[in-house]
């Protein structure tokens, strides 16, 4: 369940509200293009924007259109361990295989602190955690010691390793056997070469056959021609989310294809114009548009 392509789905809206019907069109998408698993609201998806109440039929809407094809990895982090238990909770009531756990952001928890919140919420609610540590955004990241004691606990399967860090990735592969995922598109194959076993993926809301072309390369082991998609990859995912801060660059590229609007919400704003060029440029290089 916890491998392969899956993606970090972006959350579309029209006039300040959820745009359901892009939704579905988007998880259509992504299941027509092979994709392994789908992650809704979390960085991508615009989750710290979202009402609980949005969050809450996000999740519920994405899993009643995936109608058990692929897995569906809902986000349920929060910086409040209650709030976190109380998402979880929902997302298990409506039918999410599992539920995706960002660390604590803003009050920058101790390594003891990280531990007992995502320990509350595995042993509060049966329902498979991946661990989200991404320091870039939370203030503070957990350490390789601190996933070690939280992958004994049963609940807890999976991280998406979004440090940007090898030796850390190195280090939670030496010290136990919870399944690392890429939380960076431009590390998903070199994660790979140090045990990683796929992508939560944003370039996937684009390109799901391409990313999930990669992926199945590197569960063969044919890390050779795994590397010809990096390559291919690598321009459009390193260059895209170096223009803005996601989901800015995904939402810009998907107005472009005609996919969803470019809508976000404060206090994430559009893409500037020049960047646009660039972005424009970059999906044509790539052959997404003429």
């Amino acid at each position: 369940m916890f491998s392969g392509a899956m993606v970090a789905l972006i959350t579309p809206f029209q006039d300040g509200a959820i745009d359901f019907e892009t939704l579905d069109e988007l998880i259509e998408f992504q299941l027509e293009g092979g994709i392994d698993g789908i992650v809704p609201v979390g960085t991508t998806g615009e989750s710290p924007t979202l009402s609980y109440d949005e969050h809450k039929k996000v999740i519920e809407r994405v899993v009643k259109t995936v109608g058990g094809q692929v897995p569906v990895i809902a986000g349920a982090g929060a910086n409040s361990t209650a709030e976190a238990i109380e998402m979880t909770a929902f997302a298990k009531k409506v039918g999410a295989d599992a539920t995706l756990q960002v660390g604590p952001y803003y009050n920058k928890p101790m390594q003891e602190g990280f531990y007992e919140h995502f320990k509350a919420i595995a042993e509060e609610v049966d329902l498979p955690v991946v661990l989200y540590n991404i320091p870039g955004r939370c203030g503070a990241g957990m350490t390789p010691e601190t996933i070690t004691r939280l992958a004994e606990l049963d609940n807890i399967v999976a991280i998406k390793e979004a440090s940007g860090s090898l030796d850390q990735a190195s280090e939670i592969a030496t010290q136990c056997d919870i399944t690392i995922i890429s939380g960076d598109d431009s590390l998903t194959l070199p994660l790979a070469s140090i045990g990683g076993k796929g992508v939560i993926s944003v370039v996937a809301n684009i390109v799901p056959a391409d990313v999930k072309a990669m992926t199945d390369l590197i569960l063969e082991g044919d890390f050779v021609s795994a590397l010809k998609w990096h390559k291919k990859l690598f321009a459009l995912s390193k260059g895209m989310l170096t223009l803005a801060t996601n989901p800015i660059p995904i939402k810009a590229a998907m107005a472009m294809l005609n996919m969803s609007s470019e809508e976000l919400r404060l206090p994430m704003t559009p893409l500037l114009e020049d960047k646009k060029s660039i972005l424009k440029q970059t999906l044509t290089d790539y052959g997404l548009l003429n």
